[in-house]
């Protein structure tokens, strides 16, 4: 069987790899074309695979949110079996290599016994998972009461707070439980990527001072679904109730706009926050091994 590798350039390239990931993970999303290309970078790179002609998977190789070496080769489990999946990781090591990372990271589906098994024997190791937890939106929800000393508003009421809940984002990130290094977003990232549904995304307001901040994030392609961004309490207003009480003004205004699934990533570490999401009525769906693999330098070139 022929296997042909080519970096993805064109929008039907890029709409090709958003079919993979969809059909490799359907219970996660895909950007649209054009959102996926305000991602565009020199050290992102795309790549789209067919076996005998036929789309049959796609990689991704960029620097993860923790400084490492990303690589994403994924196949459509129908051509599965046929060296697309090896073909796709050695060029995306590669890549990764020639612009000077000694680390891979990836991201495998815990559920996938075969991508599992797959990245163990090569060479990866887990490091940590990521927990997701969806809740089912109700058609009418409790806004919930409120927060003595605090002002609960949205972006979208007031826009100009986004950029100024960076700093507390940062703040966010840095406390992150993971295992291995810290969380890098950029300032651009944030203003691009976050709270996309801004009259859902909440900021928390003691005074002039922003306290806390929870994003929510459109689900591209399916407006009845939608995905919790950051939630970040500033450290001294920790263990008051504060999370909760944002998160809980998001699944009233999710509920009132249509919005009846939610989905929220937490990391391995993070129980505080998986605890909260329980009590919200949040359930786990699955989780995500994060695994590493040590680089050795070689001759690849980048693409």
């Amino acid at each position: 069987m022929a296997i042909e590798i080519r970096q993805a350039r064109s929008d039907e390239d890029y709409e090709a790899w958003r079919q993979v990931r969809l059909a490799v993970l359907p219970n996660e999303q895909a950007l649209a074309v054009e959102r996926m290309r305000l991602q565009d970078a020199p050290v992102r790179l795309l790549l789209v695979a067919t076996l005998d002609g036929e789309l049959a998977g796609s990689g991704l190789g960029d620097r993860s949110d923790t400084g490492l070496g990303f690589v994403a080769p994924r196949v459509i489990p129908a051509r599965r079996g046929h060296g697309v999946g090896s073909a796709l990781l050695e060029r995306l090591l590669a890549h990764v290599v020639g612009h000077g990372f000694v680390t891979a990271s990836a991201h495998v589906d815990g559920a996938d016994a075969a991508a599992v098994g797959f990245a163990q024997r090569r060479g990866f190791v887990e490091v940590d998972r990521q927990v997701e937890q969806v809740r089912t939106v109700r058609a009418v929800e409790d806004n919930g009461p409120g927060f003595d000393g605090i002002e609960l508003t949205t972006i979208g009421e007031r826009p100009e707070l986004l950029g100024a809940a960076y700093e507390l984002a940062v703040e966010g990130y840095a406390d992150l439980a993971i295992a291995v290094g810290t969380v890098e977003v950029s300032r651009e990232q944030w203003l691009r990527d976050e709270a996309t549904l801004p009259d859902g995304s909440v900021v928390a307001l003691a005074g002039d001072e922003i306290v806390g901040f929870a994003g929510l994030n459109s689900w591209e392609g399916d407006p009845t679904l939608a995905e919790h961004g950051l939630t970040v309490v500033r450290r001294a207003w920790r263990g008051r109730g504060l999370a909760p009480a944002m998160k809980q003004r998001q699944i009233a205004w999710a509920a009132a706009n249509g919005i009846r699934e939610l989905v929220t990533w937490t990391q391995r570490g993070n129980e505080n926050m998986q605890r909260v999401n329980h009590r919200l009525g949040y359930g786990i769906r699955g989780e995500t091994l994060t695994m590493h693999r040590p680089l050795l330098p070689t001759s690849g070139s980048t693409v």
